[in-house]
């Protein structure tokens, strides 16, 4: 399966919600796949534990928006995607390490 090797994670910069040149690359494979197969994809946003919860889901919503954006430039229709924010609620690490923080700043496509 070439989509198999395609990020399922996309990661965003601290208080961003700017797509990273990384993630495009691999969101441009799944707009390919998604317009091929009609499937439907699940875009959950993620943030820190930094700002308040109510900051953090609207930040995770933005982060959601941004993938859902970019998959609809590239043709992906609307329909086949749903948009969650999480905000700091589902942390992929635990903890207040730099890097535990960075891996939560995050959009999983499910």
């Amino acid at each position: 399966d070439v989509y198999a090797e395609l990020g399922t994670v996309f990661y965003f910069d601290y208080d961003q919600s700017l797509l990273r040149p990384d993630s495009r690359a691999d969101l441009t494979g799944h707009a390919a796949r998604l317009k091929a197969s009609g499937q439907s994809v699940r875009l959950e946003g993620h943030a820190d534990d930094r700002g308040t919860r109510e900051y953090n889901m609207a930040l995770g919503e933005r982060r959601a928006n941004a993938v859902r954006d970019f998959l609809l430039l590239q043709g992906v229709n609307a329909s086949q995607m749903e948009t969650i924010s999480y905000g700091e609620e589902s942390p992929a690490q635990d903890g207040g390490s730099s890097y535990a923080r960075s891996q939560n700043r995050r959009v999983e496509m499910k």
